[in-house]
């Protein structure tokens, strides 16, 4: 099984608007995923760090990546292939709350 890390992304007012019965049935399937092992967590706010040459480290509050919507949360899965993947998350809050979610085929480092 490969392994992918989940991005989600939405607004609280995206969120609200979805009707309950859609966001209940959405939080049940991340429920389930993580009853299977699935890590899944909210986003906290981001520091960037640097160390150029290894001799300099700053630390920065702040994310580097930017986007309409804001980070909403994270989350590693496991399944057979990248499709698969996306119809596992296909059904997750950020994905049927009119938000966005990416799907990043986790590869080992040498």
């Amino acid at each position: 099984m490969a392994k992918f890390v989940i991005i989600g992304y939405g607004s609280q007012e995206d969120y609200d608007r979805t009707d309950v019965a859609v966001r209940d049935q959405a939080h049940a399937h991340d429920a389930r995923l993580r009853e299977a092992g699935a890590e899944m967590g909210v986003a906290g706010s981001p520091v960037q760090v640097r160390n150029h040459n290894g001799t300099d480290m700053t630390v920065k509050s702040g994310s580097f990546m930017s986007s309409a919507l804001p980070v909403a949360g994270f989350t590693i899965i496991e399944a057979a292939t990248q499709e698969e993947a996306v119809h596992i998350v296909s059904k997750t809050p950020c994905a049927v709350a009119h938000g966005v979610v990416e799907v990043w085929p986790l590869q080992e480092s040498p």
